[in-house]
């Protein structure tokens, strides 16, 4: 019955709200309510992202076994085989329209099902509204993200925004620039996983520092974030901020002439503007 008192008082903050308040705002509202009934949940999504892509037999990379380029929303897709097999094979069609969930029907929808007990409905309607708003904000941040860095045009093709639309612990926003062999991107995640490690290893490591040879690590600052830059020979220069209580960046580098190559461009983002607008602090 708490769960349910909880849901339902969400639900009444939610109905306050004007079909034109802004996604920050509302972003707002729904972290807060939602949390206290969400699932615990580890984003795979952003670890498959940041740590290596997956495959498609067709060569095309996927995060979360979804393949749509610009906005990911967390579904699973399926093959189709059955039982049977044919002869006739598809050779074209348009594939599925990428359209993110209606926030304000989805609320609607979850107010008049938790009204006539259909708690269950209530529920995943509330999930698909919270999914709205976070693709929203993903659009958003990616649209607010400069066109060019390090002269290095965006690739808006490769623009990925993923969300498993529930409890915040899974909304993932990347952008790569590319020119010749040198590529600089950036990813915008809320990976618990990931913030763990880096907290861990700011608050315990101090400033460490090697000395008789390269070092691979250290800690640094980005406008006056704290972060952790790392070299690899062979994927260059990797650079992580952390944001507030749950979300991070990652800035990655190949071909950077040297660590201030990598410094200088990621300080051409506007980190203050990604953290209001998921509301970090």
């Amino acid at each position: 019955m708490k769960t349910l008192r909880t849901l339902a008082a969400c639900l009444i903050v939610l109905g306050f709200l004007s079909p034109s308040a802004k996604a920050q705002g509302l972003l707002k509202k729904l972290k807060d309510k939602a949390n206290e009934v969400a699932d615990k949940t580890i984003d795979k999504k952003a670890d498959e992202l940041l740590n290596g892509k997956k495959k498609t037999s067709a060569g095309s990379e996927v995060a979360g076994g979804v393949s749509v380029p610009g906005t990911n929303m967390g579904g699973s897709g399926g093959s189709g085989s059955g039982s049977y097999s044919s002869s006739v094979r598809n050779k074209g069609g348009a594939g599925l329209i990428t359209t993110p969930p209606d926030v304000k029907e989805n609320l609607n929808l979850a107010e008049s099902s938790f009204k006539t007990a259909r708690y269950g409905e209530a529920r995943s309607a509330l999930q698909q509204a919270i999914l709205g708003v976070e693709m929203e904000i993903g659009q958003d941040l990616l649209k607010s993200l400069p066109e060019s860095v390090a002269s290095l045009p965006k690739q808006t093709d490769k623009d990925q925004v993923t969300s498993n639309g529930w409890g915040w612990a899974g909304l993932t926003i990347h952008r790569e620039y590319l020119k010749d062999d040198k590529q600089f991107s950036l990813t915008i995640a809320n990976n618990s996983v990931m913030m763990s490690a880096v907290n861990h290893f700011l608050t315990n490591s101090g400033y460490a520092q090697t000395t008789g040879g390269e070092q691979k690590w250290k800690q640094t600052r980005l406008k006056g974030n704290k972060a952790v830059i790392e070299y690899d020979e062979s994927t260059g220069y990797k650079l992580t901020v952390p944001l507030g209580q749950s979300s991070l960046l990652v800035y990655e580098g190949i071909n950077f002439a040297n660590e201030q190559d990598l410094m200088t461009a990621a300080a051409q983002v506007d980190i203050d503007k990604i953290k209001k607008t998921l509301g970090e602090k």
